[in-house]
């Protein structure tokens, strides 16, 4: 996809596709905050807010307008626009020009059930927010149940009242399918092909299915033939996939070989609750701020200068992530420390005995992380002092390099290179 640079001076319209009511802002803060963050939130809320009267669609604006309301710049407001779409909240359309006119498509947030019933969701908000508050929300949401043992079902069906006639706009609305922004995890022609023929009933094959397959081979890892093999398993005698049983399989497969856990992602940043506030421009401060907002699988790819990570050293990441539960900016300062430490190389052996360490001593803040690593290096180096010839290289975060003003020539290169690499 080509590259389209955005500019304060570029306009926008907002179309609605959904009803948003009072509830469903309710959900967007409740579920959807906590995955991609109060910045994505709030630019939702303003664009809602730019409808106009009957709530349609919206007048001309810049996005000097959005950076005058958010108070942020223009690279924040992108990431938070691509974060909705990412989660199905927005659809964007551009015209490129002298300058480039966007429309904004606000679709509405799942429905709890939906939501907890979701392969993704659910696991993604679980692993954010931790098992205690992931059990208040599912209870705050539980639907009201009444027994109806003893009563009869009188409703009349749609057909039984009504004649068919021709959608309006206002019955259409809010009736758009929300789906995660994925590219395929699957080959589906390759699935197909791998199925036994006559196995499938091919006429409850649809969308539905087919996303259902491709979430659960994105949250769960899955390739195109491992899924096959679980598909074959939940297909019952009328060749129908059983979705419950296909949802339990992979997940219990992902559980088998890891220990039994739940998945997380490597490509996750930084809690919000857990970053430092914003406003500190110290050099200290601006390296925080990178492993804070930095994936470990980014910060990792940055020691690769660009290239993917090994699978070696990605399963490393995720025993991090998942098994250890350390959270993102961690990770990255432990990556980022044992480089330096270890002549470049991640031992595994070595990894997860800091990871262990500082798991013990419940490190969750970058800064928290830092400040051991200083710690244990100087207690390190007081017990066994070490010739020139083999003295270990301190990251340049230490306090005593940020502070002083002889830093060498590589130094402040390297302590450059991580300010301006992540901007």
């Amino acid at each position: 996809m080509k590259l389209i640079t955005l500019l304060p001076a570029d306009k926008y319209m907002v179309v609605n596709r959904t009803q948003l009511t009072d509830k469903e802002r309710k959900n967007l803060i409740s579920l959807y905050e906590p995955i991609i963050g109060y910045a994505a939130v709030s630019l939702y809320l303003t664009l809602w807010r730019d409808l106009d009267r009957l709530e349609l669609v919206s007048m001309d604006y810049t996005h000097h307008h959005l950076m005058t309301l958010l108070k942020c710049s223009l690279e924040t407001i992108k990431e938070a626009r691509e974060s909705l779409e990412s989660v199905g909240l927005i659809k964007t359309y551009v015209k490129v020009g002298n300058l480039n006119s966007y429309v904004y498509e606000l679709y509405s947030p799942l429905s709890p059930k939906e939501f907890f019933n979701h392969p993704i969701f659910s696991v993604v908000l679980y692993n954010n927010v931790g098992k205690n508050e992931y059990e208040l929300l599912k209870a705050e949401y539980q639907e009201l149940k009444v027994d109806l043992k003893d009563y009869s079902d009188i409703s009349k069906f749609m057909d039984e009242t009504y004649k068919a006639t021709s959608l309006t706009t206002f019955d259409a609305l809010g009736t758009n399918e929300r789906a995660l922004n994925l590219q395929d995890q699957v080959d589906f022609d390759l699935l197909f092909s791998s199925l036994p023929q006559g196995i499938l009933n091919e006429k409850k094959w649809n969308k539905k299915l087919k996303e259902l397959i491709n979430n659960l081979a994105f949250i769960y890892n899955l390739d195109t033939l491992k899924m096959v093999e679980l598909i074959r398993l939940a297909i019952n005698e009328k060749g129908y996939i059983d979705k419950e049983e296909l949802r339990k399989m992979a997940r219990k497969y992902y559980q088998y070989n890891n220990n039994g856990k739940l998945p997380t992602l490597v490509y996750r940043t930084q809690p919000e609750y857990l970053k430092n506030p914003l406003g500190d421009n110290s050099k200290r401060g601006k390296i925080i701020g990178v492993f804070e907002n930095t994936s470990p699988y980014d910060f990792l790819k940055s020691k690769y200068k660009g290239a993917n990570p090994t699978n070696r050293d990605l399963r490393l990441l995720e025993t991090l992530l998942i098994d250890l539960n350390l959270k993102p900016a961690v990770v990255n300062v432990l990556i980022d420390y044992v480089l330096k430490k270890n002549d470049n190389k991640l031992n595994q052996a070595f990894v997860e005995t800091i990871a262990g360490q500082w798991k013990r001593l419940n490190i969750e803040t970058a800064e928290d992380a830092m400040n051991v690593a200083e710690k244990e290096h100087k207690k390190y180096s007081k017990k066994a002092p070490i010739s020139k010839k083999n003295q270990m290289i301190e990251p340049v975060w230490f306090n005593e390099k940020l502070e002083s003003e002889n830093m060498t020539q590589e130094e402040e290169k390297e302590l450059e290179s991580i300010l301006n690499k992540y901007k």
